[in-house]
């Protein structure tokens, strides 16, 4: 007679399928791990470290063959290397790498969030290598492999990446590398990596005047929100009419609150000017089905009578006298006073037009090599640093990721490494 696993209710009390499987995965591991090292003269703390070492990379325990390899590799010194072995796991790209990758896709930063076009191409470059300040400048997309009978991409809903999701694609091998512009129809000009993906679009230049864009992006790749970033010091000539010089009727509050966020936030998000988040608001009010939107030479905007997004003339009247913005003419204040601590290019011109010098602006930024560094601790090692020694490294994986190339699976391992004899 066939047996099989009694079935288990998903509960507060009850554990289920995967649970069940995990633990008799782990028990396994267990006296296999003692059987190898009192049948085969395997160093025990070498076992334990690297079977450690591919839990907080992968989050799943190793095969046997692996913990083998990576053992062996631990015993020579070759630490990094192990940690090498265990990136090739599928675990680390359909989980790791997803997890790592999807709150930057979404207002609510939600772990959860479903795959999409953001979330994949970060996924493909750290799987193929790619210098990662290429995910905010360079015109390129990852999509599922076309012999996967997927839906096509479109680029009005987020259905083909869904699939590769709901299918368990395994994604170490079934993302390929794509023109961004070739899928949604910008000029190759335009395009500024995941800044111009569609799920971007549709959360930071869902209504609104397109700030949040920059707000975002500086959360999600410089670890920094406005509010640290306020200067008062900077001028205000930039700002847009949208922005009272007198909320509430005192000018107080836009001296000393509003003006020393604007003043550097407002000259970078013009960049944006010529974006925005097209979508039907009468049968979509969720904007599920939208697409991004550009404004080409050609193509004029009825109320601002330039190439410029009417959502950036919202308010006008709010302060008349404000600026106007007629391009996509962006300036970076934040070269000067106390915010050149984040570490800007010298050999940039700190002005251009366009996202796509705007995303390379910020990602040759010393805080945006930090700030992988220190997304990649938090998933390594579970927690923030803590500690001189943490900070250290942290340092110390930021000037290996620049030698690097900016090739983030080497701070993968490097802080695999360091976090693995905890």
């Amino acid at each position: 007679m066939e047996m099989s696993l009694p079935s288990y209710k998903t509960s507060n009390n009850c554990l289920n399928i995967g649970t069940i499987k995990s633990f008799i995965n782990n028990i396994l591991t267990c006296v296999l791990t003692l059987f190898l090292t009192i049948s085969l003269n395997v160093n025990a703390a070498s076992l334990e470290q690297a079977k450690r070492l591919h839990d907080r990379i992968t989050g799943v325990p190793p095969s046997v063959i692996t913990l083998i390899e990576m053992s062996d590799l631990i015993d020579q010194g070759k630490i990094t290397e192990a940690a090498y072995v265990a990136m090739q796991s599928p675990e680390f790209y359909t989980t790791t790498l997803k997890v790592f990758a999807s709150p930057w896709t979404n207002k609510d930063q939600d772990i959860f969030f479903p795959l999409n076009d953001y979330s994949a191409t970060i996924i493909g470059a750290v799987r193929d290598d790619l210098d990662f300040r290429k995910i905010l400048q360079d015109d390129i997309t990852y999509v599922g492999k076309s012999d996967l009978n997927l839906t096509p991409y479109s680029k009005v809903n987020n259905t083909h990446y869904e699939e590769l999701e709901s299918n368990f694609i395994n994604l170490a091998d079934g993302l390929v590398q794509v023109s961004q512009s070739s899928l949604n129809g910008l000029p190759s000009e335009a395009t500024a990596g995941v800044l111009t993906s569609r799920a971007a679009a549709k959360a930071f230049f869902y209504l609104g005047t397109n700030r949040a864009m920059l707000r975002f992006t500086l959360m999600n790749h410089l670890c920094t929100d406005l509010e640290p970033l306020k200067d008062n010091t900077l001028p205000p000539d930039r700002i847009r009419q949208d922005v009272s010089r007198s909320p509430g009727g005192d000018s107080r509050l836009f001296i000393n609150n509003c003006s020393g966020c604007h003043t550097g936030m407002d000259p970078l998000a013009q960049a944006f000017a010529y974006y925005d988040y097209q979508f039907d608001t009468e049968t979509d009010p969720q904007a599920d089905n939208g697409e991004i939107s550009y404004n080409q030479s050609s193509d004029i905007d009825s109320t601002t009578g330039t190439r410029v997004k009417s959502k950036y003339h919202n308010n006008a009247t709010s302060f008349p006298f404000g600026f106007v913005t007629k391009n996509d003419d962006w300036q970076n204040y934040w070269r000067e006073g106390i915010n050149q601590k984040l570490g800007w290019d010298a050999t940039l011109a700190g002005k251009g037009s366009g996202m796509k010098s705007l995303g390379q602006e910020l990602a040759n930024s010393e805080a945006f090599a930090q700030c992988q560094v220190q997304k990649v601790f938090k998933a390594v090692c579970l927690r923030d640093a803590e500690n001189s020694a943490d900070l250290t490294q942290i340092q110390s994986s930021t000037t290996s990721f620049q030698q690097h190339s900016y090739q983030l699976k080497q701070v993968f391992a490097e802080v695999g490494a360091y976090c693995m004899g905890e």
